[in-house]
């Protein structure tokens, strides 16, 4: 076995030797070639003598070390190496992106394609050679009889040599009309929108008092663009509200909603369908701008603007009672950071793991170990939806599924001492969507240690004399690691946490501009009004996570734990019953049976564990998944948009895991949630045997939003956080944060004084305090 791990990493650097050699144009002798195969294999033989064959024993952290860049995102180099490699397949017809030309074959994302996960363990858990690195590639080919979207696998990275053709399970194709939105399309959306303001100028203007979509300066108009596009499969057809152009115009719309349908790729043929104004419909712009200077519809008029006083600012207003005159209170690492980062693998008090941001959905974790014992193989984002109820029809049509805006790649930066502690360290990300070379989106994810301000744990043992027996206590401090989304008007704040007790929390906090439309009295049914002539639609926001768990190994089952009240006669006192509650253990042996519908009351405990491993006590080793939810379904099963979206039927789903059900949504969900190329039913519909089995947990969180007067000018982050834990269960024969050594504890000496014990420095430092710890601990009567 020691043999079979050193001789793959000898064929991998035999084979990179060549690889390198090739790109360099080297045409040297075969000596050469056969000179540093020798050279891989001695050293490899020399370091194997000297560790005394440490390729099976490397220890966990070495292994997870080595397995992290796996999971790395692809960096510039790469990205830029497959984009010349397509462009120079004359067969694919590649050009540039960002030509404003709708017919035309582009490059639309890129991306790392994850390994599989049993080539992916040989690395992590026997130190095998690390799988070739691989680039997932959208391309657009447009410029063709027949339009496709079609799925490439480049590899091998950094020098790829091939491409092959990526499928979804079932072989689903992948219909033109589902794709993304581009910017060169939204040029052309702009083009047709000026047309249509053009004829819509006086009323516009009149409307809005003063502000036009063309030829203005301080006083423009914009868009928002709706989705999906459409009411069934193959459309594109979007509505398009207009907004006043100022700072905050997500919650400045104008009464002017219309329909485009945008379907052909030459923009000279796109149609207005419909127009909506004021809660009145009409089938053409000229039919609305013949009645409105006819003076027979009801009109807009919108109360003067001042751009002093515009109500979605962030400029203070209002009277405060907060000192302005110094600083609130600031997060310092008095002796430095006691985590650490090195590329995209963290360590932290007994805590390992790999990271990368996927350009198409977002954060996700990777090989979570503890103490070198791997939790998870995976905990990733895979989907946010916000589903919409309004009177306009762009308030109807509001259904973002936002992996179909390329949620990952709108990670912006984050702001020192506001979005990450000023003392955290910052990661800039890279992501190719959209573009014809990779972006740089500076310092936009973040990595920090923070105190919570709570103790993780703490006990006053009373003598009850006014006086105490001990006094014990652990201050928590986690490891956040965040990035954030702006899906346009929201912005999500993507947390994972990680406790010193083994605990590991995924959370989700929401905030940004609310999404707005325009007033009307029939509005009041779907939200609020919170301005003059603007209503905040309710919408109900999830989250979908992927939870792949390997408790103690591959081999995994699931039970549900509730409680059902028992009756008997009272042991000790016959003529009297006991009432109690007691636990009932339900095992799952089928998918079907692990998926909980959100129409069915959820068990208060949902239980992972290890069949074949048991801690000290004779429990099995598992883990528990906690909801911090009051998430719901958004449709009705099976109604129309609801197919797209069916992993949100279930609040918790557990499946076998599968490499070819890798994600449960999609970047084309959003534009055609009718017909989905991943429907994550079919994750379930074969019922599969869940028993002693590699398990996934498909979890689903959110909350339902009424807009109120208080989301102006944004909605704030307290109470807007959902999200899980994943907490220890006889997982460990104590609670592992025992180990931590800033345990303080008190007792009274033989004189009554209090006697401090603790194993970190006595003085934390200047910059929290220069005065020892203290306690006293009695409490005597005055």
């Amino acid at each position: 076995m020691r043999r079979e791990g050193c001789n793959c990493l000898v064929r991998a650097g035999s084979v990179q030797h060549s690889r390198v050699a090739h790109r360099a144009g080297n045409r040297s002798t075969l000596r050469e070639h056969i000179t540093g195969h020798m050279a891989t294999r001695c050293c490899c033989l020399l370091v194997l003598l000297v560790t005394l064959g440490t390729c099976d024993g490397l220890h966990g952290r070495d292994l997870a070390h080595h397995g992290a860049s796996m999971f790395a995102d692809l960096t510039p180099r790469e990205m830029h190496d497959v984009r010349d490699y397509l462009h120079g397949q004359p067969e694919l017809g590649l050009t540039a992106s960002q030509d404003k030309t709708l017919k035309k074959n582009s490059i639309l994302l890129m991306e790392l394609h994850l390994p599989r996960k049993h080539e992916a363990l040989r690395a992590l858990d026997r130190g095998q050679a690390k799988p070739t690195r691989q680039a997932r590639v959208i391309v657009q080919f447009a410029n063709q009889a027949e339009p496709n979207i079609t799925e490439y696998i480049v590899s091998p990275l950094p020098v790829p040599t091939s491409y092959t053709r990526k499928t979804f399970k079932g072989d689903k194709p992948i219909k033109f009309e589902s794709r993304p939105i581009t910017m060169a399309e939204y040029s052309h959306i702009n083009d047709i929108l000026e047309k249509i303001t053009a004829k819509a100028h006086n009323l516009l203007f009149e409307s809005t008092g003063g502000f036009s979509f063309n030829n203005c300066t301080n006083r423009c108009l914009t868009f928002t663009d709706i989705a999906p596009r459409g009411l069934e499969s193959g459309e594109r057809r979007t509505w398009i509200m207009l907004q006043k152009f100022v700072e905050g115009y997500f919650i400045h719309p104008v009464g002017f909603e219309v329909l485009v349908n945008h379907k052909d790729l030459d923009p000279e043929r796109w149609t207005v369908e419909k127009v909506w104004y004021n809660s009145q419909y009409f089938d053409t712009v000229e039919e609305l701008v013949e009645r409105y200077e006819k003076g027979t519809l009801k009109k807009v008029k919108l109360p003067d603007h001042d751009d002093e006083d515009l109500y979605s600012t962030y400029i203070p207003r209002g009277h405060s009672n907060m000192r302005t005159d110094i600083h609130g209170p600031k997060l310092v690492e008095p002796q430095g950071p006691r985590y650490h980062i090195d590329g995209n693998f963290v360590e932290y008090a007994g805590w390992s793991f790999a990271f990368r941001v996927r350009s198409s959905a977002g954060l996700q974790i990777f090989d979570l170990r503890f103490n070198g014992e791997r939790i998870a193989y995976e905990v990733s984002l895979q989907e946010a939806i916000a589903f919409y109820s309004g009177d306009t029809p762009a308030a109807m049509q509001t259904k973002y599924i936002d992996a179909g805006w390329a949620m990952g790649t709108v990670d912006y930066e984050l702001a020192p001492g506001i979005d990450c502690p000023e003392i955290a360290t910052f990661r800039d990300l890279h992501h190719y969507y959209d573009t014809d070379k990779p972006v740089l989106f500076k310092n936009a994810l973040c990595v920090f240690e923070m105190t919570t301000g709570m103790p993780l744990r703490r006990h006053f043992n009373s003598n009850f004399q006014g006086g105490y027996n001990f006094y014990g206590g652990l201050e928590n401090h986690v490891l956040v690691v965040r990035t954030t989304s702006t899906v346009y008007n929201y912005d999500y704040i993507w947390d994972f946490l990680f406790y010193q007790n083994g605990v590991m929390e995924s959370r989700v906090s929401a905030t940004g501009y609310i999404h707005a439309t325009f007033f009307t009295p029939n509005g009041l049914q779907y939200g609020s009004k919170v301005y003059n002539y603007v209503l905040g639609n309710l919408h109900t926001h999830l989250i979908h996570y992927k939870v792949d768990l390997d408790i103690a190994g591959r081999e995994n089952s699931f039970e549900s734990m509730n409680l059902k009240y028992v009756n008997f006669t009272n042991p000790w006192s016959h003529k009297y019953s006991i009432v109690q509650s007691k636990l009932v253990k339900t095992q799952h042996q089928k998918e079907r049976s692990a998926a909980f519908r959100f129409d069915k009351k959820f068990p208060r405990y949902v239980h992972f564990y290890n069949p074949n491993e048991k801690n000290k006590w004779g429990h099995q080793r598992g883990y528990r998944i906690q909801y911090n939810s009051h998430a719901n379904s958004v449709l009705p099963r099976g109604w129309r948009e609801e197919n797209g979206i069916s992993w949100s039927r279930y609040q918790l789903a557990v499946t076998r895991h599968k490499d070819s059900e890798s994600t449960s949504s999609s970047i084309y969900t959003q534009n055609d949630p009718w017909e989905p190329v991943v429907s994550f039913e079919d994750f379930i519909r074969n019922n599969e045997n869940i028993t002693n089995q590699d398990l996934v947990a498909w979890v689903t969180v959110g909350f339902l939003h009424v807009p109120h007067s208080e989301d102006i000018p944004n909605t704030a982050t307290p109470g807007n956080s959902v999200g899980f834990f994943l907490r220890p269960f006889n997982f460990f024969d104590e609670d592992p944060s025992l180990a931590s050594r800033s345990t303080v504890i008190v007792r009274p000496d033989t004189e009554g004084k209090p006697k401090v014990q603790r194993w970190t420095p006595e003085v934390i430092g200047h910059c929290v305090t220069d005065k020892p710890f203290f306690y006293n601990g009695t409490y005597p009567g005055v």
